[in-house]
Protein backbone atom coordinates (compact mmCIF):
# COMPACT_ATOMS: atom_id res chain seq x y z
CA UNK A 1 0.00 0.00 0.00
CA UNK A 2 1.17 3.49 -0.78
CA UNK A 3 2.80 5.49 2.18
CA UNK A 4 1.32 8.73 2.57
CA UNK A 5 3.51 11.59 3.70
CA UNK A 6 2.65 14.72 5.28
CA UNK A 7 3.96 17.61 7.00
CA UNK A 8 2.77 18.49 9.94
CA UNK A 9 0.56 21.88 10.89
CA UNK A 10 2.57 24.46 12.02
CA UNK A 11 -0.69 26.71 12.81
CA UNK A 12 -0.26 28.54 15.90
CA UNK A 13 -1.95 30.89 18.15
CA UNK A 14 0.92 32.59 19.90
CA UNK A 15 -1.36 35.37 22.27
CA UNK A 16 -3.44 32.04 23.31
CA UNK A 17 -2.45 29.94 26.54
CA UNK A 18 -3.62 26.64 24.53
CA UNK A 19 -4.84 25.84 21.29
CA UNK A 20 -6.40 22.46 20.04
CA UNK A 21 -6.31 20.60 16.90
CA UNK A 22 -8.34 17.25 16.16
CA UNK A 23 -6.80 15.22 13.66
CA UNK A 24 -7.58 11.58 12.20
CA UNK A 25 -4.89 9.84 9.19
CA UNK A 26 -5.37 6.61 7.45
CA UNK A 27 -3.31 3.66 7.58
CA UNK A 28 0.38 3.88 6.26
CA UNK A 29 1.05 7.54 6.78
CA UNK A 30 4.29 9.20 8.39
CA UNK A 31 4.90 12.39 9.51
CA UNK A 32 8.04 13.95 8.79
CA UNK A 33 10.46 15.26 11.45
CA UNK A 34 9.49 18.38 12.84
CA UNK A 35 9.51 20.30 16.03
CA UNK A 36 7.77 23.63 16.81
CA UNK A 37 8.12 26.32 19.82
CA UNK A 38 4.92 25.02 21.44
CA UNK A 39 4.30 22.08 23.82
CA UNK A 40 2.46 19.56 22.96
CA UNK A 41 -0.18 16.60 24.40
CA UNK A 42 -0.90 13.82 22.07
CA UNK A 43 -4.54 12.38 23.01
CA UNK A 44 -5.09 9.08 21.36
CA UNK A 45 -8.49 8.57 21.02
CA UNK A 46 -8.71 5.40 18.80
CA UNK A 47 -5.64 2.95 17.53
CA UNK A 48 -2.33 3.30 18.30
CA UNK A 49 0.02 6.39 17.67
CA UNK A 50 3.39 5.38 17.05
CA UNK A 51 6.03 8.83 18.01
CA UNK A 52 9.43 8.68 17.77
CA UNK A 53 10.82 11.64 20.08
CA UNK A 54 14.61 12.52 20.15
CA UNK A 55 15.69 9.27 19.07
CA UNK A 56 12.75 7.40 21.62
CA UNK A 57 10.06 5.42 20.39
CA UNK A 58 6.78 6.21 21.82
CA UNK A 59 3.81 3.44 21.57
CA UNK A 60 0.51 5.46 23.05
CA UNK A 61 -2.39 3.58 22.82
CA UNK A 62 -6.08 4.91 22.93
CA UNK A 63 -6.99 6.64 26.54
CA UNK A 64 -3.16 7.72 27.15
CA UNK A 65 -1.52 10.99 26.05
CA UNK A 66 2.15 11.47 24.96
CA UNK A 67 3.56 14.94 26.33
CA UNK A 68 6.31 16.41 23.66
CA UNK A 69 8.30 19.66 24.91
CA UNK A 70 8.72 22.60 23.05
CA UNK A 71 12.01 22.70 20.29
CA UNK A 72 11.56 19.01 20.64
CA UNK A 73 12.48 17.26 16.69
CA UNK A 74 9.52 14.18 16.89
CA UNK A 75 8.30 12.13 13.84
CA UNK A 76 5.79 9.13 13.30
CA UNK A 77 4.77 6.18 11.35
CA UNK A 78 1.39 4.62 11.88
CA UNK A 79 0.56 1.52 10.42
CA UNK A 80 -3.05 1.87 11.05
CA UNK A 81 -5.53 4.47 11.13
CA UNK A 82 -5.86 6.42 13.98
CA UNK A 83 -7.35 9.57 15.61
CA UNK A 84 -5.64 11.71 18.18
CA UNK A 85 -6.48 15.34 19.49
CA UNK A 86 -3.55 17.63 20.30
CA UNK A 87 -4.07 20.14 22.86
CA UNK A 88 -0.91 22.79 22.31
CA UNK A 89 0.74 24.65 25.43
CA UNK A 90 2.52 28.36 24.33
CA UNK A 91 3.47 28.39 28.64
CA UNK A 92 4.65 25.15 29.64
CA UNK A 93 7.74 26.19 31.72
CA UNK A 94 6.30 23.83 34.70
CA UNK A 95 5.50 20.69 32.30
CA UNK A 96 8.22 17.89 32.49
CA UNK A 97 11.50 18.59 30.59
CA UNK A 98 11.27 15.19 28.37
CA UNK A 99 9.15 13.26 26.39
CA UNK A 100 6.55 11.28 28.31
CA UNK A 101 3.19 9.43 28.57
CA UNK A 102 0.63 10.47 31.01
CA UNK A 103 -2.49 8.79 32.08
CA UNK A 104 -4.91 11.90 31.90
CA UNK A 105 -7.68 11.74 34.97
CA UNK A 106 -11.65 12.11 34.12
CA UNK A 107 -11.17 15.84 34.69
CA UNK A 108 -8.91 16.61 31.95
CA UNK A 109 -10.81 14.40 29.68
CA UNK A 110 -14.05 16.90 30.12
CA UNK A 111 -12.44 19.54 29.99
CA UNK A 112 -10.69 18.49 26.56
CA UNK A 113 -13.60 17.12 25.89
CA UNK A 114 -15.67 20.39 26.24
CA UNK A 115 -13.35 22.36 24.04
CA UNK A 116 -13.73 19.50 21.23
CA UNK A 117 -17.30 19.52 21.31
CA UNK A 118 -17.85 23.41 20.96
CA UNK A 119 -15.40 22.99 18.20
CA UNK A 120 -13.21 25.46 20.01
CA UNK A 121 -9.46 25.87 18.55
CA UNK A 122 -8.96 28.56 21.24
CA UNK A 123 -10.57 29.69 24.23
CA UNK A 124 -13.09 32.14 23.87
CA UNK A 125 -14.36 33.78 27.01
CA UNK A 126 -12.83 34.50 30.65
CA UNK A 127 -14.35 30.87 31.92
CA UNK A 128 -12.64 28.88 29.50
CA UNK A 129 -9.55 30.74 30.59
CA UNK A 130 -10.17 29.67 33.47
CA UNK A 131 -10.73 25.69 32.20
CA UNK A 132 -7.59 25.90 30.88
CA UNK A 133 -5.62 27.38 33.53
CA UNK A 134 -7.18 23.90 35.76
CA UNK A 135 -6.61 22.35 32.72
CA UNK A 136 -2.39 22.52 32.80
CA UNK A 137 -2.73 22.24 37.07
CA UNK A 138 -4.39 18.86 36.17
CA UNK A 139 -1.70 18.12 33.39
CA UNK A 140 1.16 18.58 36.46
CA UNK A 141 0.12 16.25 38.72
CA UNK A 142 -0.96 13.80 35.88
CA UNK A 143 0.93 10.12 36.51
CA UNK A 144 3.54 10.26 33.69
CA UNK A 145 6.19 7.21 32.51
CA UNK A 146 9.52 7.20 30.31
CA UNK A 147 7.02 4.61 28.22
CA UNK A 148 3.73 2.42 27.44
CA UNK A 149 6.08 -0.55 27.48
CA UNK A 150 9.43 -0.14 28.89
CA UNK A 151 11.77 -2.90 27.97
CA UNK A 152 15.49 -3.84 29.79
CA UNK A 153 19.19 -5.65 29.43
CA UNK A 154 19.01 -6.93 32.27
CA UNK A 155 20.28 -10.16 32.66
CA UNK A 156 17.49 -11.61 34.15
CA UNK A 157 14.39 -9.72 32.76
CA UNK A 158 15.72 -8.91 28.73
CA UNK A 159 15.11 -13.16 28.39
CA UNK A 160 12.14 -13.30 29.77
CA UNK A 161 10.54 -9.74 27.88
CA UNK A 162 11.91 -11.37 24.63
CA UNK A 163 10.55 -15.05 25.31
CA UNK A 164 6.45 -13.10 26.39
CA UNK A 165 7.17 -10.70 23.40
CA UNK A 166 7.29 -13.76 21.09
CA UNK A 167 4.33 -15.63 22.99
CA UNK A 168 2.17 -13.29 24.89
CA UNK A 169 -0.03 -16.39 25.66
CA UNK A 170 2.75 -17.43 27.79
CA UNK A 171 0.88 -17.80 31.74
CA UNK A 172 4.06 -18.76 33.57
CA UNK A 173 4.37 -17.26 36.72
CA UNK A 174 7.18 -15.15 38.19
CA UNK A 175 8.08 -18.12 40.39
CA UNK A 176 8.35 -20.48 37.09
CA UNK A 177 10.50 -17.87 35.55
CA UNK A 178 12.88 -17.28 38.40
CA UNK A 179 13.54 -20.88 38.11
CA UNK A 180 14.18 -20.30 34.16
CA UNK A 181 17.09 -17.50 34.55
CA UNK A 182 18.17 -19.01 37.62
CA UNK A 183 17.35 -16.62 40.28
CA UNK A 184 14.25 -15.68 42.81
CA UNK A 185 10.81 -14.51 42.39
CA UNK A 186 11.86 -11.77 45.02
CA UNK A 187 14.94 -10.50 42.82
CA UNK A 188 12.64 -10.58 40.19
CA UNK A 189 10.08 -8.93 41.17
CA UNK A 190 12.69 -6.39 42.29
CA UNK A 191 14.12 -6.10 39.08
CA UNK A 192 10.94 -5.41 37.54
CA UNK A 193 9.76 -2.31 39.47
CA UNK A 194 13.45 -0.48 39.24
CA UNK A 195 13.86 -1.47 35.07
CA UNK A 196 10.80 -1.16 33.91
CA UNK A 197 8.54 0.94 36.70
CA UNK A 198 6.06 -1.61 36.55
CA UNK A 199 5.01 -5.28 38.69
CA UNK A 200 5.38 -8.70 36.10
CA UNK A 201 1.29 -8.96 36.15
CA UNK A 202 1.28 -4.96 34.44
CA UNK A 203 3.53 -5.18 32.21
CA UNK A 204 2.61 -8.21 30.48
CA UNK A 205 -1.35 -7.38 30.87
CA UNK A 206 0.20 -4.16 28.51
CA UNK A 207 1.99 -6.45 26.02
CA UNK A 208 -0.63 -8.66 25.70
CA UNK A 209 -3.29 -5.21 25.42
CA UNK A 210 -0.84 -4.28 22.68
CA UNK A 211 -0.76 -7.15 20.90
CA UNK A 212 -4.66 -7.88 20.99
CA UNK A 213 -5.02 -4.20 19.43
CA UNK A 214 -2.80 -5.69 16.52
CA UNK A 215 -4.89 -8.58 16.06
CA UNK A 216 -8.19 -7.05 16.34
CA UNK A 217 -7.08 -5.04 13.35
CA UNK A 218 -6.76 -8.28 11.83
CA UNK A 219 -10.40 -9.50 11.59
CA UNK A 220 -9.79 -11.65 14.63
CA UNK A 221 -12.82 -12.82 16.72
CA UNK A 222 -12.57 -12.07 20.20
CA UNK A 223 -12.70 -15.34 21.62
CA UNK A 224 -9.67 -16.25 19.51
CA UNK A 225 -8.04 -13.28 20.64
CA UNK A 226 -8.41 -13.75 24.11
CA UNK A 227 -7.40 -17.47 24.29
CA UNK A 228 -4.23 -15.97 21.75
CA UNK A 229 -2.87 -13.46 23.93
CA UNK A 230 -3.61 -15.88 27.00
CA UNK A 231 -6.85 -15.71 28.67
CA UNK A 232 -8.70 -18.61 29.99
CA UNK A 233 -12.32 -16.63 29.21
CA UNK A 234 -13.29 -14.26 27.19
CA UNK A 235 -15.15 -12.26 29.52
CA UNK A 236 -11.48 -11.83 31.83
CA UNK A 237 -10.03 -10.46 28.46
CA UNK A 238 -12.93 -8.39 27.61
CA UNK A 239 -12.42 -6.84 31.36
CA UNK A 240 -8.88 -6.25 31.09
CA UNK A 241 -9.48 -4.26 27.31
CA UNK A 242 -11.69 -1.83 28.92
CA UNK A 243 -9.76 -1.52 31.96
CA UNK A 244 -7.02 -0.32 29.67
CA UNK A 245 -8.85 0.92 26.71
CA UNK A 246 -12.28 2.25 28.42
CA UNK A 247 -14.28 0.25 25.96
CA UNK A 248 -14.84 -2.78 24.70
CA UNK A 249 -13.01 -4.64 22.43
CA UNK A 250 -15.82 -4.96 19.68
CA UNK A 251 -15.99 -1.30 20.26
CA UNK A 252 -12.65 -0.63 19.73
CA UNK A 253 -12.49 -1.89 16.63
CA UNK A 254 -15.38 -0.60 15.06
CA UNK A 255 -13.95 2.86 16.53
CA UNK A 256 -10.42 2.27 14.70
CA UNK A 257 -12.28 1.00 11.58
CA UNK A 258 -14.14 4.76 11.13
CA UNK A 259 -11.59 6.68 12.16
CA UNK A 260 -11.71 8.28 8.66
CA UNK A 261 -15.38 9.14 9.02
CA UNK A 262 -14.49 11.68 12.54
CA UNK A 263 -12.49 13.99 10.36
CA UNK A 264 -15.18 16.06 9.73
CA UNK A 265 -17.11 15.93 13.24
CA UNK A 266 -14.45 16.40 15.55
Amino acid sequence: MPQELRHASLEAYPESLLFFRSEAVNANTEYLPHSHPWGQIICVKSGIFVLDVAQQRFLTPSGFALWIPPNIAHSSHNHKPTWFRSININQCQMMPQQACLLSLSAISHAIIDSFFNRKLKVPQSPEDLRLCQVLIDQLLSEPWQHTYLPSSQDKYLAPILKALERNPADNSTLAQWADKVYTTERTLARRCQTELGLSFSQWRQRLRFLYSVSLLEQGKTVQNIAFDVGYSSVSAFITMFKQIAGVTPDYYRHNASAVNMRKNTS
